[in-house]
């Protein structure tokens, strides 16, 4: 059997023997990431531009459409045993691929870094009102030496022996708990009475629910590379996020509108939900979401540099911890936004190229400097680049004229739709 560390390696496809995650893992893993304190703070960004019933339309419809996605980038990454990074390279060439790898690493570390301020607010918050002791900085440090020992020990021992043995079941619990006090404690019907203000639209709506699971886009295939079959992978994928996304986007926007609105309100009042027990077991989970994000930013980063994932995580661990220990919690919707108009068209791009262009096989010229099929110039694809660009182009097009609609997943579609018209027009090089 390879060493523990050689299954980690970015360009290297897993070993068979190491492929190990079947649906339950798949369904662990993502139905643990999809529930977390920001599913429930961007749940509340719905409300109350948006009544509630119209707010949990956008969720189902959102949330559809991100898993969907979500789950067939989940299947590149069973199909090649590839890290997600290490997949774009047919599609961009080696050095193109060098530039999402560095946006993510970036985009990763910010992400740690919100998870840490929004544990550290919701504990600090819990035990003030418990016990009237207040200390962010040492919330701090704790959760992201926490999140950074579990990115260090990786993916499968994580799921293995903290997922399956015992973390989900906290979820549940707390999930379940929260959900009940809403039920018992408010007029739910009151709440869905309530005419919205007008301040979101629609499709603004289901733009800012369908960015978080592409938010996931970047990372997904870092882990289901250990998938035992790219059908389980969907399958615990599609079923544990879609499950996880409504639920706590739909509280989200639930406890928001009864508490008046605003981080600080909403945190209070999921604290006093049940004398904060199930806030404290989502807490207490809710390490996972920065342990991914540490984990995928040494992966990305190890495509780039040959350095161990696991001493990669150290680093990332630390400069985590100390963004969130001199950034103050802030609104991220323009943030979560942003890196929807970065990463969905180039999604967009990978998934055209794996399932229509390159028909779920690759080559092993496909991650190499040759690419010949590719039309690679310098290390770098033009019509992956181009097409990733284009997309880019048309999200800001539609933010700008028509912020209405909505512009992820038409942006997402045209770069899909340009790169599968660049391999067309354009002969292949034998």
């Amino acid at each position: 059997m390879p060493a523990p560390d050689d299954s980690y390696d970015p360009l290297k496809p897993v070993p068979a023997i190491r492929r190990i995650f079947a649906t339950g893992d798949a369904f662990s893993l993502w139905f643990s990431l999809g529930i977390g304190l920001l599913v429930l703070q961007a749940g509340a960004f719905l409300v109350p531009g948006l009544s509630l019933p119209h707010a949990l339309a956008a969720i189902v419809v959102g949330s559809s459409l991100g898993v969907l996605l979500l789950s067939l980038a989940g299947v590149v990454g069973a199909d090649t045993g590839l890290s997600a990074i290490a997949s774009l390279r047919p599609a961009l060439g080696v050095r193109g691929a060098a530039i999402p790898a560095v946006l993510n690493a970036v985009q990763l570390t910010g992400w740690g870094a919100f998870e840490i301020i929004a544990m550290r607010e919701a504990a600090d918050a819990l035990a003030k009102q418990t016990f009237g002791v207040s200390n962010p900085l040492a919330w701090t440090l704790l959760f992201g030496a926490l999140a950074t020992a579990l990115a260090v020990i990786g993916p499968v021992s994580f799921v293995r022996r903290f997922l399956r043995a015992w973390g989900l079941w906290l979820l549940l619990a707390g999930a379940a708990w929260l959900s009940w006090k809403l039920l018992a404690d408010y007029d739910l019907p009151a709440l869905m009475a309530k005419a919205g203000t007008g301040e979101m639209s629609f499709g603004a709506g289901v733009d800012l629910v369908v960015a978080m699971p592409l938010s996931w886009l970047p990372l997904i295939a870092d882990y289901s590379r250990f998938g035992r079959s790219p059908r389980q992978m969907f399958r615990g994928t599609a079923a544990g996020y879609l499950l996880a996304n409504i639920w706590f986007f739909s509280l989200g926007a639930c406890y928001a509108l009864a508490s008046g609105g605003g981080d600080g309100m909403l945190l209070s009042a999921l604290a006093a939900a049940g004398g904060g027990v199930a806030l404290l077991m989502i807490l207490i989970d809710e390490t996972d979401n920065t342990f991914a994000d540490i984990h995928s930013a040494a992966v990305s980063t190890a495509t780039l540099v040959r350095a161990r994932p696991s001493r990669l995580a150290i680093g990332y661990g630390l400069i985590c911890t100390a963004i969130a220990v001199a950034a103050p919690l802030a609104r991220y919707e323009g943030f979560l936004l942003l890196i929807g108009s970065v990463f969905a068209p180039l999604f967009g791009v990978l998934l055209t190229d794996h399932f229509i262009v390159r028909g779920r096989t690759i080559e092993a010229d496909d991650i190499d400097r040759k690419g010949g099929a590719y039309w690679f110039v310098g290390g770098f694809s033009l019509r992956g680049l181009a097409a990733w660009i284009v997309g880019i182009a048309a999200y800001q097009a539609v933010t700008r004229l028509a912020p209405g609609l909505g512009a992820t997943l038409p942006a997402f579609g045209v770069a899909a739709a340009a790169y599968m018209l660049l391999t067309t027009v354009r002969p292949r090089r034998s």
